[in-house]
């Protein structure tokens, strides 16, 4: 009788502790915030036009205020992945928060200035989100290493990584839409408060595995037993290393070729999503004769495309690890395909017909967003000891290009006076990725420290 009573018993105790799945509830958060991320760091095209016009601005003069942000981004990555691995990345995540909001909010005030003024004070508030929003990449990329399973960081790096063209999707129009309607200071003032009003939300879902109230011991076990850093944030010897160690950490990320072979190839990924949050709009208004309004609703659709392309990119590799291929082939055969269809945009020169435009910007950053697995690759390799610092050097190498692709394509727009060379420019970059993920980075693994 006893035997016959073990099996329901054995069920109602497996009811009982039937996993949780709180880390997808934490990835929907990082998602959101990244929303907010790319509206803010990407107003300043909506805005630009209208800004520009007002305030008496030069496409160089536009390009340098675009790259603004990209000079700081770069010049706080390596500080921030220290401040992410010595403090941990709920605390500084939240921190680059509401400093980024503030910022962007300020940015608003630069008309009641003009001329050089106004160009000076725009590149500091510019400046000043760069540096906030500095940690918020590798922080992403942390927390997904800490709260997920290798099986699984696919599907949530592309989920937090979609946002960047999500936030076209969502706040697109609507920046379009408060530029035409209360003029180009109200897009910062409504995206500066809409990140300060989200904080307290983002502080009560994010936290880290061992800490979340609302986790279960099955869970726990489920997403250790999968490779996850639960412990990220608790590894203090990491967060007391002294500086020396730290830069011979640096020397052996640059000196691995698996790591470097990424890191640069997220430098020309970068460009391309780069050129899409930032001269993007100006293209349909300036090279197509759009309204500003119709081009932030015209914006949004091949973002839609991106953000959808992001998905699929991460749910079929990791599709593919659960059907038992290796990890490198998994992550690159997306990488690749994306790659190769990002270069359609070129089309865009041999058009006039804004269907056709849209239609070919559509499938290009479908393919992007199926490549861009730059941040899945970096939760499969960094080393554990320095998580925050790997996504800091990856972050650091991307947005190099944040400085370059803007201020090239003002030069390029002031010598030619057309988007013809600069769309070139532009897939130049992806071919450059299926070089580096074909021919440098090798056999994806993660980096163990000496």
């Amino acid at each position: 009788m006893q035997l016959e009573n073990s099996k329901p018993i054995a069920v109602q105790s497996e009811t009982r502790t039937k996993r949780t799945n709180v880390r997808w509830l934490v990835v929907a958060m990082l998602f959101f915030m990244t929303l907010i991320n790319y509206a803010d760091r990407s107003s300043i095209s909506l805005a630009g036009p209208q800004m520009a016009k007002d305030l008496g601005l030069s496409p160089v003069d536009m390009g340098i205020i675009f790259s603004a942000f990209g000079w700081a981004y770069v010049m706080f990555q390596l500080p921030g992945g220290w401040l992410l691995d010595k403090f941990g990345s709920r605390l500084i995540y939240s921190l680059s928060i509401f400093f980024w909001s503030l910022f962007t909010l300020m940015t608003g005030l630069a008309g009641f200035v003009t001329g050089a003024t106004a160009v000076a004070f725009i590149f500091a508030m510019r400046f000043m989100v760069g540096t906030s929003e500095a940690p918020s990449f590798p922080a992403n990329s942390r927390i997904v290493a800490s709260w997920f399973p290798a099986s699984e960081r696919g599907t949530a790096a592309a989920i937090f990584n979609s946002a960047q063209y999500g936030s076209t999707v969502f706040f697109a129009p609507l920046m379009g839409w408060l530029a035409h309607t209360w003029g180009w200071h109200s897009v910062f003032t409504v995206l500066g408060l809409l990140g300060i009003a989200f904080l307290p939300l983002f502080r009560k879902i994010v936290k880290s595995p061992k800490e979340h109230p609302q986790v279960n011991d099955a869970e726990i076990e489920y997403i250790s037993a999968g490779g996850a850093l639960i412990s990220l944030d608790e590894n203090k010897a990491a967060q007391q290393t002294p500086e020396g160690p730290k830069l011979r950490y640096l020397k052996q990320l640059l000196s691995s070729r698996m790591m470097l072979g990424t890191y640069l190839a997220q430098y020309c990924l970068n460009a391309i999503g780069f050129f899409f949050i930032t001269w993007f709009p100006i293209y349909l208004v300036q090279e197509k004769n759009m309204s500003i309004m119709k081009a932030g609703m015209v914006a949004a659709i091949p973002a839609i495309c991106g953000f959808l392309g992001g998905l699929l990119g991460g749910f079929f590799s990791d599709f593919l690890i659960k059907k038992g291929v290796s990890v490198s082939v998994a992550r690159k055969i997306p990488i690749i395909s994306g790659m190769m269809l990002c270069c359609v945009m070129v089309l865009c020169n041999y058009t006039d017909s804004e269907t056709a435009v849209i239609a070919i910007m559509a499938m290009s950053f479908l393919g992007k967003g199926i490549g861009g697995m730059g941040w899945t690759i970096n939760t499969d390799t960094a080393p554990r000891e320095i998580a925050g610092l790997s996504g800091s050097m990856l972050n650091t190498f991307s947005n190099a290009s944040s400085i370059t692709t803007p201020i090239i394509t003002g030069y390029i727009l002031d010598i030619t006076g057309s988007f013809h060379a600069v769309l070139w420019f532009v897939i130049s970059h992806a071919v450059m990725v299926i070089f580096f993920y074909l021919f440098m980075v090798g056999k994806i693994q993660r980096l163990v420290l000496k």
